[in-house]
Order: C-alpha cells, then structure tokens, then sequence
C-alpha cells in the first residue's frame, strides 16, 4: 500500500497530527497494535481527560534542552485546542491552577480526534502489528502482517513507557535507536513515591490521610535541579502520594531525599506563640495545622502524646517546628511503570528539528508526544505536548 504519510500510534498525538495532515490533503494512514484506540487518553483525568492546561508555557516541562519546546507551543497553543474542543460542543470545567476537564467522558475526546481524521479521509488501522520498518530510497516501509506499507513520511507517535497494561511499549526508542538517533536515560515520572518499613514505623496507621503541604526534591546541578511544590499530598499505604508528590517525583533520584513541610513555618509560629492553648495537650495543639491522625502521630515521635502544651520545654517545641516543616525522609524508589503517568527522557532533541519535530539526517521521519524527551508538570501540560509536536509536525509533511 502506498500513502504520503504513516503514523504508527493513534493516542493523542498520533491521532491529531493525522487528522491535521489529512486535512491538508495528504493520505494518510494510522497504525495501531491496540483492539480499542485512544485507551491512555480514556483513562486519563480519573477518566474526564485533563486535555490541556489554560496556563501551559515552556516553564512548565522537563527536557534536557528546555528550549526545544518553546517553538510549537508558541504555535498551537492551549487556546487552539480548547478551540476545538468547543467546535465539537464538549462541556469542560476548569479545577484548579487552568487544568481543564471534561464535564463527561474521556471518550468524548478520542471521538474529536477519530472525527477529525475522518474529516481528512484518513485511514484507521487497528489492531494492526508493525514488524519491521526500514528504507528504499525516499521511501520509508513498514511490514505489518497485512502487508507492506510505503510512504514518504514517517511519524512515530507511539508514546512512552508507563501503564504496560494497556500496551506501552519502548517502540519509539528501538526505532529511534535503529536510525541512529541518541535516547536519553528514561524512568517513570509523576508517580507515587515508596517508602522502607523503616520510615513506616513512623507513619504507622497513616494509611488515607490527606492535606496539603510542600514538597521539594532534587538539587541544584541535577538533571532537572530542584523544585517545590504546593498542593494536596495523601499518605497511602507503601508511600506518599498525591498531586505534590507526583509532581516532585519527576526530580526525584534514587538514594535522594525529599522534604516535606506539613505545615507553614509561618502558621505554625502563630499557633505555637498563642498562649491560650497552654492547657491543651501537643496533639490538640497540632491539630489546629494538621489532621487529627497526623498530629498524633507526631506528637508520639516526639514523645509528647498526651503532654500538656504548657510544659513543653523551648528545645522540644524548636524540634517540633523543624520536624513539621523540613521533615527529611529517603524514598525506597517510586511504585514503577504501572503507577507512572509519564516517561522522563525519550529521543534526545538534539536529534530533532524544533520546528518540524523531524529526525536529523533522516529525511521523512518524525516523533512526536511523549517518546520525545520532554515531558510536562502534572495539569494537562503532557497533553498540550501531545497536540503541539502533533500540530508542529502535520504541517511539515
């Protein structure tokens, strides 16, 4: 079979740049190993797809070369696509810091971008499995078990490595490997953080508590350097999870410690300073910051269960306040590629033209989405990657 363009992926980006270059008039055919298309956007957003952020800038990725993205979010920007997504009638709500949601399903979203194709006379093929792909002359093949398939043009929008249950795979790398193109180390990014039975002797019977509270990881000269966090953090029953902790983890490295404040050093001066809450006990105290099961968690660490606030001495209250807002403790590791929302790293940009997300020294082939080293905040930033690469690239083929 022959077409001008071949897109192997249709998740986000793969869907979306097919749907753009089959409007402009190419033919375009998308390939897909999966009985059921679109199933990381289904699931996404608690299955609502967090489909963009309002607010979405380069500041909010992680990339070796931090300015690579800043040329196609500049050019399809998240007003673009809520755009379309009004175009289609979608109903969306923004939560908090511009991460917008649909009102109803997820699918909704996949069923935008399988129309949008349509519009493009673009040809959906799935499950389809792609066994080889290789070159003759200024032609790219693709030998599937249908058959062989030739075009000019080459996307790989095949995503990254998290969530193996609904298909994920490291295809992406191994073809970008194979056309000579350098990958930068990958590991799973927003996800929950695991703790040893060490450190859960200390948070024992903590299992569900939530509140919200800083977190900072990483250092300065690290790949990514360091960053904090504020926003809703859950104490679960291997580790910390939660938007905070997911968001920290992206610049988390193994053997590293995280610190968490639990509470403001700010507040927590003003509740320790008021001296009409001398008759209460430590835990009564702390619970004016902290939620009850938390508060008496720490008061019993401190060995200040059940002791009246007056008579605690000026060191224990010093100890206190440093244990509740620079809390230092050693992740075991993350919970892995099932947890992770995204992949850290992918096809090095330095292999890549910003502009066109073309491959260097091989004419014809692209990648786009999340197997491109770049990765977004929690929000709906990986999202707005998603049709940004997508857009950048339909419009260069």
């Amino acid at each position: 079979m022959q077409a001008d363009v071949i897109v192997i992926g249709a998740g986000a980006a793969g869907l979306l740049c097919a749907g753009i270059a089959g409007q402009r008039g190419r033919r375009v055919v998308v390939l897909d190993h999966a009985e059921t298309i679109g199933e990381k956007i289904r699931i996404s957003g608690g299955g609502r797809c967090n489909f963009t952020n309002r607010d979405s800038r380069a500041e909010n990725f992680l990339s070796l070369n931090p300015a690579f993205v800043k040329s196609a979010l500049a050019r399809y920007t998240p007003q673009d696509f809520i755009a379309l997504v009004r175009a289609y009638r979608i109903g969306f709500h923004e939560k908090h810091h511009g991460q917008l949601f649909c009102d109803d399903r997820a699918t909704q979203i996949v069923a935008m971008l399988q129309s949008e194709c349509a519009k493009g006379d673009v040809e959906l093929r799935h499950p389809v499995s792609v066994e080889s792909i290789g070159r003759e002359g200024a032609q790219w093949t693709v030998n599937t078990l249908a058959g062989v398939m030739r075009a000019q043009h080459l996307v790989i929008a095949t995503g990254g490595l998290p969530v193996p249950a609904i298909g994920a795979t490291a295809f992406a790398l191994d073809v970008a490997r194979q056309f000579g193109l350098r990958v930068t180390d990958v590991r799973p990014g927003l996800v929950p953080l695991a703790f040893t039975d060490n450190v859960f002797a200390q948070l024992g019977g903590l299992s569900g508590v939530s509140l919200s509270a800083r977190i900072c990881a990483g250092a300065a000269g690290h790949r990514y350097g360091q960053a904090c966090f504020d926003d809703d953090l859950l104490i679960t029953h291997k580790g910390l999870s939660g938007p905070a902790v997911l968001q920290a983890s992206s610049y988390w490295y193994e053997g590293e410690e995280v610190s968490v404040q639990w509470a403001s050093p700010e507040v927590l001066a003003q509740v320790f300073a008021d001296t009409r809450l001398g008759a209460k006990t430590t835990e009564g105290v702390l619970m004016a910051v902290l939620p009850e099961r938390l508060a008496r968690s720490f008061a019993d660490q401190m060995e200040l269960l059940g002791c009246r606030w007056a008579e605690v001495g000026r060191r224990d209250r010093e100890q206190l306040a440093e244990c509740l807002t620079n809390w230092r403790v050693k992740p075991a590791g993350t919970l892995g590629w099932k947890k992770a929302e995204v992949m850290l790293g992918g096809v090095d940009t330095r292999d890549l033209n910003s502009k066109t997300m073309a491959a260097n020294g091989q004419p014809g082939l692209f990648f786009i989405g999340e197997c491109v080293d770049v990765t977004g905040h929690l929000g709906g930033h990986n999202f707005q990657w998603a049709w940004a690469s997508a857009h950048a690239c339909a419009m260069a083929i």
